[in-house]
């Protein structure tokens, strides 16, 4: 029997690089496979004929988008008639980097100025996390969040996530966009090619292994829990 991992990210977005990143390094066994889009990994699943194989199915769970959670429920209806289907519950790959919780401690090293002019960005960070992980969905109220972007209520929770994430990870080899993946998180310590003399980050001095990095993130976010819910085996 066969394992796939179904994802809406196109295969030359950041997301797809991503999760092809930390499959390969810790579930090499799983197929990853791109559907293109929510309403295509929607569809896939809806026509899925295979009882051979497993299917575990990465949704974009943006609980405050309208569209996302109409398509959602249509997930939910088709996969509960299929044995061998299974979803993961992520918001998106943006708040799974997010939430890790050495994401701050890599970025940047210790006596890093970013520490101080980012500093918005790094409370909004934690306050978004600490609300989503205890079940708060009213976010938009937090004053450290408005505080960061007072055209909060323009944005859904994805939407959010990658903002602030790219908004801690630019200039760095940790940047992350819808369209690019900073080469810090895809490669092992230290094969940034563009890295100049005085790009120093928090991970400088240990310079880990690209499976290391994987399975810190693991380790370090729900990934770990969504994974073991599933019964899957992670080569940590």
């Amino acid at each position: 029997m066969k394992t796939y991992l179904w994802i809406e990210d196109r295969k030359d977005k950041s997301g797809y690089i991503f999760w092809q990143t930390f499959m390969g390094q810790l579930c090499p066994e799983i197929i990853l496979e791109s559907k293109k889009n929510n309403s295509e990994l929607v569809k896939a699943v809806k026509l899925l004929e295979d009882t051979e194989n497993r299917y575990i199915v990465v949704f974009d769970n943006s609980f405050d988008n309208l569209q996302v959670v109409m398509e959602q429920k249509l997930l939910r209806r088709y996969a509960s008639d299929k044995t061998n289907v299974v979803l993961m519950d992520i918001i998106c790959f943006e708040y799974v980097l997010l939430e890790f919780n050495d994401l701050i401690e890599w970025i940047y090293a210790s006596d890093d100025e970013f520490l101080i002019k980012r500093e918005k960005s790094i409370t909004a960070r934690e306050k978004l996390v600490r609300a989503i992980q205890s079940g708060q969905v009213n976010y938009k109220d937090i004053r450290e969040i408005i505080g960061y972007n007072e055209n909060v209520d323009n944005y859904n929770v994805e939407q959010l996530s990658a903002r602030i994430l790219f908004d801690l990870t630019r200039n760095t080899g940790f940047e992350v966009t819808k369209g690019r993946i900073g080469e810090c998180w895809i490669k092992s310590c230290c094969e940034w090619e563009e890295r100049m003399l005085d790009d120093v980050c928090g991970l400088d001095a240990s310079r880990l292994l690209l499976k290391e990095k994987m399975k810190r993130i693991c380790e370090g976010t729900s990934l770990l829990k969504q994974f073991q819910n599933l019964g899957l085996e992670v080569a940590l």
